[in-house]
């Protein structure tokens, strides 16, 4: 991003993120994540379920 004068303040910490809670059909594996595709961590697999959301 390119910008000219002042660089806006931007705080992490007020940024809202629907965090969901995952659980990986292959190897069981629980975890949280955002977005569209998600792929677990421990084994790769996209064959994971959403378990719960959380804002």
């Amino acid at each position: 991003m390119c910008m000219v004068g002042d660089v806006p303040e931007f705080n992490i910490e007020n940024i809202e993120m629907d965090l969901k809670e995952y659980v990986c059909l292959d190897c069981e594996n629980k975890f949280k994540g955002l977005g569209n595709s998600v792929i677990c961590p421990a084994c790769k697999s996209s064959n994971v379920e959403i378990v719960s959301a959380e804002k």
